[in-house]
C-alpha cells in the first residue's frame, strides 16, 4: 500500500518534470537572480565605503537602527535570494496553476517580500542585541576585555548548532522546495501567506546561527558576507549540503577554540565593519 509520504514524493516528482520548461518559472527565477545581483552591487558598494572600526549597529539610535536594517535587508536579498529562488519560483508555478483552477493565492512578489520582511525582523533583533552588547563594552572595561571570549563562545555555539536536529530539519525543508510546497499547500490568500511565513521560518532556523556569526565575528565585513553566502548556497542547493553543514560546524568550533586560546585573533576576524 502506498503511504501518504510516498504519494507526495511521487506527485512531487511527476510535477517537477515540466518545471525546467515552464516559461513563467524561468522568468521568475531570472528576476530573483537579477534582484540578488543588484543587491550584491549594493553590498560591494557598502563594503568599499566602510571605515575602520565603524558600524551601523554601534549605538542604539533611530538613525542607527534604520541604517543597520537598510544594510541588513540589502545583504539578505544578496545572500539569501539565490538559494531561495527554487522555492519562490516553484510557488509561482503552483500559484499560477491554482489561479487557473479558480483558487486565489498571494502574488509571488508578496511571497518573496514576506521572506525578506521576516529576515528584516530577525535583523532587528540582531541589531538590538549587538547595540546593547556594544554599549556594555563601552561602559565597562571589564566587559570589553571579555569580548573575545564571548566571541569564542558564539563561534563554538553556532558551530555546535550545525549538528542539531533542528538545523538538519530546517535544512532538509530548504533543500526540498517541491516537497515543502506539496506537503503544506493551502489555497487562498491566508493559506499562501501562512506558507510564505513558514518558508521564512524554516530558513531562519537553518541559517540564523550563520548570520549571528556574520555580525559577531565578521562585523558584516565584505569577506565574511561572501563566505557566509557561499556556505548558505552550498548547504541548500548543492549535493550533500547536510554534510557540508557539519563540516562548517566543525570549522567554527575549532575557530572558536582558537580565539579562546588567542584572544587577539578576535580583532583580526572582525576586520572592517560596515
Amino acid at each position: 500500500m502506498q503511504t501518504r509520504e510516498q504519494g507526495t514524493v511521487m506527485r512531487s516528482t511527476d510535477f517537477g518534470w515540466g518545471l525546467s520548461r515552464d516559461r513563467g518559472t524561468i522568468i521568475t527565477g531570472a528576476a530573483l537572480i537579477g534582484v540578488a545581483g543588484v543587491a550584491w552591487f549594493g553590498v560591494v558598494l557598502q563594503g568599499m565605503s566602510m571605515q575602520e572600526g565603524t558600524g551601523a549597529y554601534d549605538l542604539i539610535s533611530l538613525s542607527g537602527g534604520f541604517a543597520f536594517l537598510a544594510a541588513w535587508v540589502v545583504m539578505m536579498a544578496a545572500m539569501m535570494l539565490p538559494s531561495a529562488t527554487p522555492m519562490i519560483a516553484l510557488f509561482d508555478k503552483v500559484g499560477r496553476g491554482s489561479v487557473q483552477g479558480g483558487r486565489h493565492t498571494i502574488p509571488t512578489a508578496l511571497f518573496a517580500s514576506v521572506y525578506l520582511a521576516i529576515w528584516a525582523g530577525f535583523g532587528l533583533l540582531v541589531y538590538i542585541g549587538g547595540a546593547a552588547l556594544g554599549a556594555l563594552a563601552d561602559a565597562s572595561p571589564v566587559a570589553s576585555a571579555w569580548f573575545p571570549y564571548g566571541l569564542a563562545a558564539v563561534l563554538v555555539t553556532a558551530g555546535a548548532y550545525q549538528f542539531t536536529a533542528l538545523k538538519q530539519s530546517c535544512l532538509r525543508h530548504c533543500r526540498t522546495p517541491l516537497s515543502f510546497l506539496m506537503g503544506r499547500w493551502q489555497s487562498g490568500y491566508a493559506g499562501t501567506l501562512k506558507l510564505a511565513g513558514a518558508h521564512a521560518a524554516y530558513c531562519i532556523g537553518c541559517c540564523s546561527a550563520l548570520m549571528v556569526i556574520l555580525v559577531a565575528a565578521g562585523a558584516m565585513s565584505l569577506p565574511w558576507v561572501l563566505l557566509i553566502a557561499v556556505v548558505v548556497f552550498v548547504e541548500k542547493l548543492l549535493p550533500r549540503g547536510d554534510l557540508v553543514a557539519r563540516i562548517v560546524g566543525v570549522g567554527f568550533v575549532v575557530l572558536g577554540l582558537v580565539v579562546a586560546i588567542d584572544p587577539d585573533l578576535a580583532a583580526l576576524l572582525r576586520g572592517t565593519a560596515m
